[in-house]
């Protein structure tokens, strides 16, 4: 039981985070389709996310907030990177750094926790799958 409670909050922060860098690098795209993309990824991670709630209330437990560091760092982080460069091929090249990060922390909870029950494998399994589908859809931007 504990092991589902601490993927659904990984699940969640680690969705949180996406949908914190689409936020930030959103505003720094000029292309119509880039943008357009970006907010369906963001909408998608937000289906996901909700998700990840409802499941967390089974386990009587509740969404967790980012740590306000990271989100500061984040933030930081996207503004550095595009500080000389804010290209397609550049913003998709750092959303491609962060949703590959993503996968992995996924399927290593995957893995490490075979045990977890099957509604929690069934999210997990929808995020790494939507993770990779991103991947493939940035590609085109680099």
């Amino acid at each position: 039981m504990d092991n589902n409670r601490y993927i659904l909050n990984e699940l969640n922060k680690g969705i949180k985070m996406g949908m914190d860098s689409i936020s930030n690098v959103s505003e720094k795209v000029q292309d119509d389709r880039f943008k357009q993309d970006l907010k369906y990824q963001y909408d998608e991670y937000n289906k996901i996310l909700n998700e990840v709630n409802d499941e967390l209330t089974h386990y009587d437990d509740f969404p967790k907030e980012i740590n306000p560091v990271q989100k500061a760092m984040g933030w930081m982080g996207v503004e550095m990177n595009t500080m000389m460069d804010k290209s397609n091929s550049k913003i998709a090249e750092l959303m491609i750094q962060g949703t590959n990060m993503g996968i992995i922390e996924g399927v290593k909870l995957l893995n490490q926790n075979p045990d977890a029950d099957e509604e929690v494998k069934n999210v997990l399994n929808e995020f790494i799958k939507f993770q990779e589908n991103t991947v493939e859809q940035l590609k085109k931007y680099l």
